[in-house]
């Protein structure tokens, strides 16, 4: 009975051992997008292109 204790134990240290370091991976920015910026530029926009088009034409 007391080996669960010791490892419930355990396995609460680690885990929270794997929480700090992936809160410090986050916060240094080693999850940021490096590669999806720089072929955005290869994309065409068509969308936003025609909703600025559309305007309501006035008639006299």
């Amino acid at each position: 009975m007391e080996v669960i204790f010791v490892l419930i134990g355990v396995s609460l240290v680690l885990a929270g051992g794997f929480l700090v370091l992936f809160f410090k991976a986050v916060k240094s920015g080693q999850y940021d997008d490096q590669h999806t910026p720089a072929m955005r530029i290869l994309f065409d926009q068509k969308t936003k292109n025609k909703t600025k088009n559309k305007t309501p034409k006035k008639t006299k």
